[in-house]
């Protein structure tokens, strides 16, 4: 017997061995077993295939050494999804086994099979409220779109009470014996959306996400959970029974796979692993990706609004909530007469003031981690760079990282030097700010009050975050200062002021996306604030106050935005019209760089025509020593991906059988973010 095994390696997507015949009675397919690979290494591997035929050179293929287990570890489903996502996203299957079953499972005889456990219905911890009249109307708009439909957008505003619908549906779900993953952009979401959770589903829910010690994401995989609550790797966990999947947030870049491949967009994976299942898929955001927009505005997803806010139980008026009031401040117009003395506007210190003085909170929203971007030589403009990227490094003061350059690509520290090394000046001055800036500005105005800082640096690992939101929650923090960490779903009750430092640096990126991303950060920012009985108010900070997108901004206008960014897509050729794959080569060598990416673009045009753009080289030409190119591809969406899969792989050996070329690396990220 001759079998095709998967391993977790980026070669070829199978390998053949040979099955000694005392162990053909053992092997089954998602079997994990033991083979020998490269020199005198063993590798866990799962059977994809039991061939039929023999094998030419016959001569190489070598012996599996063992059975790691009974039966099938990895389900049929599981293995017709990672052919897909092989298929979709340009990669091999080794790479998706790689990334689906975490380093420790991968260990010989670390993976066992499933314990199965009873799927019957129990009892929730705590009965399920009732739904409020509108809530109640969306609800019944999505069962009614499950009809004809396998997804469903549920486009509600900020506090609208997204969640609570959800749970009504996961509880429908569980009545008919079925799973539920529930999808969230970030970790920090899972730690406050579990305990809402908890209280009506109990055991019935397990938490996934990378932040998660190796003995709880075994029980994960082990056990036959109703519920998983997880981040974007959830979609690779096993399900036998899957009913409905809820993709909250759905818009959120996060959701995207940027390193390692396989690059997949969790939400699209979701799609296509719940009607592997023949389940049904809920996608919620307050501003959808305009993707999701445009699939229900042609019918291809039902589409439910909600558009006003809900108080809670209890409430005097528990529906009809006003949005929070955005108040825009011109602070080129404040800086030009000398009214803006800090980061902060006269406006924005009075509002805090006022809030805190009630007792409430304040969200701060400024996208930059760090002190402040750069450090620049005010005599000749001497800028510190990365020595392995093309890139600026940011300025760390924090006791923690104190006088620290760090490179955010590599993640290379420096120490800041004490003179200029071009010229020997003494006068280094930071320009720009980040979060860390922020943070010691509003100490020093408001030194007996408690502040808290959220982003990647303060919240390194699961306990920290915890923490910080904790405190938050409480009120042991009044305000809280954060990245775009802070927009994501988080609800806080006091909270009735936000302060938007910085909305033009939102926008000024060069990307298509930027426009749609800068709208979604603010007014999912915007949307913590006032979402119990507080008025909710917010100050954005801009030095375009007349800017068309500013205006959409304060007039909470989504569709007014989409109209807009799809008159550009179209005219452009950009998703969702067409779509892109961006092809990345990088090299050590920068002029071999420059050439080969040149001829493969080239080779590209022969057969693609115009719809190869590029080569470029992009804003970071080079990270950790590697020089960096980039080709990007705009593809009709009818188009056939394995046909250009082909040429893909075509042009890509043409390219590696030049002996110069040999050591390019190539990656393709289908449907980039």
């Amino acid at each position: 017997m001759y079998i095709e095994v998967i391993l977790p390696v980026p070669l070829a997507d199978t390998f053949t061995y040979f099955v000694p015949p005392e162990c053909e009675a053992q092997i089954v397919i998602g079997g994990l077993v033991s083979v020998p690979f490269g020199k005198n290494q063993l590798h866990t591997g799962v059977v994809a295939e039991i061939r039929k035929d023999v094998p030419e050179k016959l001569d190489k293929i070598k012996p599996v050494d063992a059975i790691l287990s009974e039966g099938a570890a990895v389900l049929s489903t599981q293995l017709r999804f990672w052919e897909w996502l092989s298929q979709y996203y340009l990669c091999n299957i080794g790479e998706i086994f790689k990334a689906a079953l975490p380093p420790a499972f991968i260990e010989k005889g670390l993976l066992h099979q499933f314990r199965s456990k009873n799927l019957s219905p129990l009892s929730p911890l705590s009965p399920l409220r009732l739904l409020s009249p509108l809530q109640q109307q969306a609800y019944n708009e999505i069962k009614s779109a499950f009809l004809t439909k396998e997804v469903c957008l549920l486009h509600g505003v900020t506090s609208s009470g997204k969640t609570e619908i959800y749970m009504h549906l996961i509880q429908d779900t569980f009545n008919q014996g079925k799973q539920v993953l529930y999808l969230l952009p970030e970790i920090a979401l899972t730690t406050q959306i579990t305990s809402r959770l908890q209280q009506f589903f109990g055991e019935k829910m397990s938490v996934y996400h990378s932040k998660i010690n190796h003995h709880e994401r075994k029980n994960s995989w082990e056990n036959h959970c109703p519920m998983i609550l997880g981040v974007r790797s959830s979609v690779f966990l096993p399900f036998r029974d899957l009913g409905l999947v809820i993709v909250d947030e759905e818009h959120e870049p996060s959701y995207k796979q940027q390193d390692p491949a396989p690059r997949y967009h969790a939400r699209n994976a979701a799609i296509v692993l719940a009607s592997l299942h023949g389940a049904k898929t809920v996608l919620g955001s307050a501003t959808p990706s305009v993707e999701s927009f445009h699939n229900a505005q042609t019918g291809k997803y039902g589409y439910v609004r909600l558009d006003k806010r809900f108080v809670g139980a209890g409430s005097a008026r528990p529906e009809n909530k006003e949005l929070p009031e955005i108040i825009p401040v011109d602070v080129k117009e404040l800086r030009r007469k000398k009214q803006m003395k800090t980061i902060f506007s006269p406006l924005l210190i009075e509002r805090m003031q006022e809030t805190l003085a009630k007792g409430e909170q304040v969200l701060l929203f400024q996208n930059r981690r760090g002190f402040a971007l750069s450090v620049v030589c005010k005599i000749c403009d001497w800028t510190p760079k990365c020595r392995c990227c093309d890139i600026s490094l940011t300025y760390h003061k924090a006791p923690a990282k104190a006088g620290i350059l760090s490179c955010h690509y590599c993640g290379r520290s420096y120490q800041l030097p004490k003179e200029c090394p071009e010229c020997g000046s003494t006068d280094l001055k930071p320009i720009g700010y980040g979060t860390e800036k922020v943070e010691e500005e509003i100490r020093t105005l408001f030194p007996e009050v408690p502040v808290d800082r959220l982003d990647t640096d303060t919240a390194k690992t699961k306990k920290s975050l915890e923490d910080i939101i904790s405190r938050f929650e409480s009120g042991q923090t009044q305000i809280l200062i954060g990245t775009q960490m802070i927009s994501k779903g988080l609800d806080f009750e006091k909270v009735s002021l936000v302060g938007i430092l910085n909305a033009d640096a939102l926008m000024n990126f060069p990307d298509f996306r930027a426009y749609e991303r800068a709208y979604q950060l603010m007014s999912q920012v915007a949307g913590r604030a006032g979402r119990r009985k507080t008025p909710g108010e917010v100050i954005l900070q801009t030095s375009h106050p007349e800017h068309p997108l500013i205006q959409l901004v304060l007039q909470q206008n989504y569709e007014g935005m989409y109209d807009m960014q799809m008159e550009e897509r179209e005219l452009f050729k950009y998703p969702p019209v067409f779509r892109l794959i961006e092809i990345t080569l990088k090299h050590r060598k920068d002029e071999i760089l420059r050439e080969l990416s040149a001829v493969y673009a080239g080779l590209l045009r022969e057969k693609l025509g115009d719809r190869v753009v590029g080569p470029d080289k992009p804003a970071v030409g080079k990270v950790q020593n590697l020089y960096i190119r980039k080709i990007l591809l705009k593809i009709e969406t009818a188009a056939s991906l394995a046909a250009l899969r082909e040429i893909l792989e075509q042009t890509q050996a043409q390219i590696h059988s030049n002996p110069a070329y040999r050591y390019v690396l190539l990656q393709y990220d289908v449907d980039p973010v």
